[in-house]
């Protein structure tokens, strides 16, 4: 079972390294939606939110500071979810049903994440 917690962790905390990753290849593009959302200093936003996804992703992937790590996280998904994910304010079907589906997801991360809580500090397999 260890070594299925570890694999998940790993997978986890990649999944937001890659998305913060994402974030900073990408500034004006994401910028640019996050603007169109009605995001205050959108570029700036962009960055700031994909400082929280490095950090929570290394948080999760290295088990140290692990609530701080999961905390980042949950602000930045409900934040994002409710302001980037507002299926119910979407009239074309397509969008709304888009908006939808990366609403619920980011919910279920936010699951996961407040699951791990329940987690024995430190966690199996931590850097330091």
């Amino acid at each position: 079972m260890s070594t299925l917690y570890l694999i998940g962790r790993i997978i986890l905390g990649a999944f937001f390294i890659y998305n913060a990753y994402g974030h900073f290849s990408n500034i004006k593009g994401m910028g640019g939606y996050a603007a169109s959302k009605g995001i205050p200093m959108p570029e700036f936003s962009v960055i700031f939110t994909g400082l929280m996804l490095l950090l929570g992703g290394l948080g999760i992937l290295l088990g140290v500071h692990t609530t701080i790590a999961i905390a980042i996280l949950v602000i930045f998904l409900l934040g994002t979810t409710f302001m980037m994910h507002n299926f119910w304010k979407e009239t074309d079907g397509m969008m709304k049903m888009t908006q939808r589906i990366q609403f619920t997801k980011n919910l279920a991360i936010v699951a996961a994440l407040l699951m791990l809580l329940a987690l024995p500090i430190p966690w199996l397999f931590a850097a330091f």
